[in-house]
């Protein structure tokens, strides 16, 4: 049994709290952080629904947390901004960190936490929980299994609607200093499902974003073509201003044996299955139809009980997770990279360094 402690009850907090409640087996939330102690207490009434014998203790000031509890797993669901700073706090203590997306706002801060990580001999994940949902995980198998032959192209199509309303309830969000734009928060597990399909190897971005419609700092629209080291090509396409509503987020991959697209409201439901070698029964239209989950109540799916499961079992057997440190910076640098591509006009190669705060201003001149 490993204890945890989450900082910051924000829009996502829900789903972390229904992460630890089904896996209350191995995990016990002890502590809850917040600066606005209400917003804590209501995530204390929340998991003790599930779990009304639970001695949760509630606190405003996170290194206060650290010092007292000494948990062994902290959940960190601040503005993105301030991932950076709280993750090294936590190593310091000798906590293990999951993190929300993005990691951080920048090459150099998501290197300072893989680093601290390792020297504290702690693990370090990134929460891209679309990773673990059933119609994903078909095509990350049938890519690892040769099924596609030579990966050609693919493309990721994130069609969402964020109201001004949204953005008027935490001034943070949209901003370049603790946010970024949709490519940055809403679009991020796409793009993170599109480089892990097409190779895990960017090599060059070229984009346009836009600020639209939402007044906000940064983009609520973007659009990017990425080069990979395979030859593959990747597309992505993403928008916070689809009316009236979220439409879909859509993966497609296509390679020279095989074409998958997986669709619905979170990258939730296989729309097409097409391979030269039909090799078991679990292609039938019948069986594949069995994996398409039914559309989740909210984009933010059901794959983060899995993805608590994947940590646990990390620290358990002391290996890598699914989403380590690494591999939860890389959609992050593709989308600085389209940042950067937007400034300069130009093509831009991977690795590169960037930071939001190197935006600033930019759609205001």
């Amino acid at each position: 049994m490993y204890t945890i402690a989450l900082i910051g009850c924000g829009r996502i907090s829900f789903k972390h709290i229904e992460g630890f409640v089904d896996n209350v087996s191995t995990l016990k939330l002890v502590a809850i952080c917040d600066v606005m102690r209400d917003r804590a207490e209501e995530k204390e009434r929340e998991y003790k629904r599930s779990v009304p014998s639970a001695n949760i203790s509630i606190y405003t000031d996170y290194q206060e947390m650290l010092t007292e509890q000494k948990p062994d797993i902290v959940t960190i669901a601040t503005e993105s901004g301030k991932h950076k700073a709280i993750a090294l706090d936590c190593f310091d203590a000798g906590s293990h960190v999951i993190c929300e997306k993005p990691m951080a706002l920048s090459t150099e801060d998501a290197d300072a936490m893989i680093v601290a990580a390792k020297k504290s001999g702690c693990k370090l994940t990134v929460c891209f929980q679309n990773r673990y949902n059933p119609p994903i995980l078909r095509v990350r198998n049938a890519i690892d299994s040769g099924r596609f032959g030579r990966m050609l192209h693919g493309m990721i199509q994130i069609r969402w609607n964020r109201s001004e309303s949204y953005y008027a309830e935490a001034p943070w969000r949209g901003t370049w200093d603790q946010d970024g734009g949709t490519l940055m928060n809403q679009c991020t597990h796409g793009i993170d499902l599109l480089q892990w399909m097409m190779g895990e190897n960017a090599v060059r971005v070229q984009a346009q974003t836009r600020r639209y419609m939402r007044p906000i700092e940064a983009e609520d629209f973007g659009a990017a073509i990425v080069e990979f080291g395979n030859g593959a090509v990747g597309l992505i396409e993403g928008s916070a201003n689809v009316f009236p509503t979220n439409l879909n987020e859509t993966l497609s991959v296509f390679g020279e044996k095989g074409s998958a697209v997986v669709g619905g409201l979170a990258v939730n439901r296989i729309d097409t299955w097409r391979f030269a070698d039909r090799i078991s029964p679990e292609d039938t239209e019948e069986e594949i139809l069995k994996l398409n989950e039914r559309d989740p109540p909210t984009v933010y799916g059901f794959g983060h009980t899995p993805f608590f499961k994947d940590f646990v079992e990390a620290i358990e057997l002391d290996h890598e997770p699914v989403v380590s440190g690494e591999r939860g910076r890389k959609a992050m640098e593709i989308i600085l990279a389209i940042y950067k591509s937007q400034k300069t006009g130009r093509p831009v190669d991977l690795p590169c360094d960037f930071s939001t705060s190197e935006m600033k201003g930019y759609f205001d001149k």
